[in-house]
């Protein structure tokens, strides 16, 4: 089973978020082999119609055919955002091993022309909340299991999906030089989001961590 992602699950976002998840839905419905695509997804399959997958430290049952997908805790539907980049994941996940070796945004397939609204989305935002109080987003990404990093002054990985760990880094400036800040993907990770799902997972990682940042 191959996926295009430059016509599978990039470009929909751009059609609204609810054509998205239909589309999405649909992909999913045409899935021959569920649990081999679990397997490449490392997903747990519980028999035909139900898949569980980890997304941002918390397990999530996707349900088949309806396409719904409910959060363990409590039976909620997930947000649509989150739906969305879920079914992603797990419709294009091609099995890969990490590489171990990390790459920038610009790496990534179009990742150059569209890095101006990637960093307008995500590493600003990473900067502006975290750059001058770097342990708050140690603080926070524990809340998503993110482990530290080697990286930067400060670096946390926290693991989006199973196959998607990203890296979150900064380098926390002084008088003369502003804060600065990156994000880092194995160099894997175009075999399970393509770039577009990668810009709208890191702005949702940033800003999970921003609303969990405790007020003063």
């Amino acid at each position: 089973m191959t996926h295009d992602h430059s016509s599978s699950s990039g470009g929909c976002w751009e059609r609204g978020f609810d054509l998205s998840y239909r589309l999405a839905c649909e992909q999913l419905a045409r899935i021959s082999d569920v649990r081999q695509q679990c397997r490449k997804s490392s997903a747990q399959c519980i028999g035909a119609n139900e898949i569980i997958i980890d997304y941002l430290n918390r397990p999530y049952h996707i349900m088949i055919p309806e396409c719904k997908i409910l959060l363990e805790e409590g039976d909620m539907e997930a947000p649509l955002r989150d739906k969305i980049l879920i079914l992603h994941y797990f419709i294009g996940a091609k099995g890969t091993a990490a590489t171990g070796k990390l790459i920038a945004y610009k790496q990534l397939p179009g990742g150059v022309s569209y890095f101006p609204a990637f960093s307008q989305r995500a590493i600003a935002p990473l900067v502006k909340n975290f750059g001058k109080s770097p342990e708050l987003l140690m603080r926070a990404a524990a809340k998503l299991g993110g482990h530290e990093a080697d990286h930067g002054d400060v670096s946390v990985t926290v693991s989006a999906f199973p196959h998607v760990p990203i890296t979150l880094v900064l380098w926390r400036g002084d008088e003369e030089v502003a804060p600065n800040g990156n994000i880092l993907f194995d160099a894997n990770i175009s075999d399970y989001l393509s770039t577009e799902d990668v810009t709208v997972l890191c702005e949702t990682i940033i800003w999970k961590l921003v609303r969990s940042i405790p007020s003063a």
